[in-house]
């Protein structure tokens, strides 16, 4: 595994972080999620990527990670990048979604309880609140850090104009942001249009999400829409009707520089989002541990030449 400094913090974080968005909750199989957990750690995988929602049920990604840290890692608590956030809806009535201090302290508390730890490494607030001014917030952030129940503060889905509002604001507070979370993928390049310039300016990494754009950025779907896949089912955030044969031309091409490289597709993707400095960790989503395995392979293939990088242009802007 290789490691990349958090912006300007002390916080290395590795290239490879683990995301329990999905198969990591009370319907999936426990057996399975600690296998690819201590897969994940024993790869140098240290940095371990939750919310308050994940599930489904929501909450039970962050009960399921408890259980196996308590099981097999408690021993490494001190080897780990643990994370929550905070932002969308976790529980009915007024105090259980967006951004107020009363739903973002609550929260934290309940992730606490939940995963049985006494502080995360980074809480975030998962998505800005146009209803709640962003210093009450960031206010909730600095105050959960000072508590001890976070060592770091972060945000996640915030554009460029709000981001540097809550850096400044954090600043001021004396809980300077860590680290912002984003969607960055080769179909979803918004944070190249001024976020990532943002970050590098301010001193603040990024742990990029939804790198092969729900599965798309695979193998996977070459062929059609495999039973069982992200794409059919009718809950999934990647829908069949984002398939287009457009795209599926794309990623046919893009399969043959990975080829070309001896990578798969989905390793080409990882490296790609990787290939920018400013990126400091791009987080994977797993349902069995030879995905990991294929993740962390791609340590010795992060470099592109001139003539990929072109290339690859030259694809997704056709």
């Amino acid at each position: 595994m290789k490691y990349s400094r958090c912006g300007k913090s002390g916080i290395l974080l590795p290239k490879i972080s683990l995301g329990l968005w999905h198969n990591f909750a009370g319907v999936d199989v426990y057996e399975n999620s600690k296998d690819m957990v201590l897969k994940a750690f024993d790869l140098g995988i240290t940095h371990f990527d939750l919310a308050n929602n994940y599930g489904p049920p929501p909450g039970s990604a962050e009960e399921t990670f408890g259980k196996i840290v308590k099981q097999e890692l408690s021993a490494y608590r001190d080897q780990m990048i643990i994370t929550s956030k905070a932002g969308y809806l976790m529980w009915p009535g007024p105090y259980g979604d967006w951004g107020s201090r009363k739903y973002l302290i609550s929260s934290c508390d309940q992730s606490l309880k939940r995963m049985g730890l006494d502080y995360v490494d980074i809480f975030y607030s998962h998505r800005p609140d146009p209803e709640t001014p962003l210093e009450e917030t960031m206010m909730a952030l600095d105050q959960i850090v000072r508590s001890g129940k976070a060592l770091y503060a972060g945000i996640s889905n915030y554009n460029p104009e709000e981001s540097q509002k809550a850096f400044d604001i954090l600043s001021d507070l004396g809980t300077p942001c860590l680290v912002h979370q984003p969607s960055y993928s080769m179909f979803n390049r918004w944070v190249e249009d001024g976020l990532l310039n943002v970050l590098e300016k301010n001193g603040v990494g990024s742990v990029v999400f939804s790198p092969l754009f729900q599965g798309l950025l695979t193998d996977k779907y070459l062929d059609g829409i495999p039973e069982g896949s992200r794409a059919s089912k009718s809950h999934g955030f990647l829908q069949s009707d984002q398939i287009t044969p457009e795209k599926i031309n794309k990623v046919k091409a893009l399969n043959e520089i990975a080829l070309k490289r001896g990578q798969k597709m989905s390793q080409l993707a990882l490296s790609w989002v990787l290939r920018d400095p400013r990126v400091t960790s791009v987080i994977i989503g797993a349902s069995k541990v030879s995905q990991i395995e294929d993740a962390v392979e791609i340590m010795d293939k992060l470099d592109f030449t001139n003539e990929e990088l072109k290339k690859i242009e030259e694809i997704l802007n056709s």
